[in-house]
């Protein structure tokens, strides 16, 4: 996902998708503890979902609190 993309839902959206990244990455370390994972850079990928998700709230809240 691009940070263009998550700069433009608002604080609410962003924490779904937060929640929705953490449990699309649960479900790919689960498919790798299960031998079931054939590609292998999903779950790095979803990492850096989750980062970028999480940094541009953490700017959104800061913004939202001045």
């Amino acid at each position: 996902m691009k940070a263009s993309e998550l700069r433009a839902k608002d604080v609410a959206g962003l924490e779904k998708e937060v929640g929705d990244l953490l449990k699309a990455h649960f479900g790919l370390r689960m498919q790798k503890a299960t031998q079931q994972l054939n590609n292998h850079s999903q779950m790095g990928k979803t990492r850096r979902d989750i980062a970028r998700a999480k940094t541009i709230l953490a700017e959104k809240k800061k913004e939202a609190a001045k």
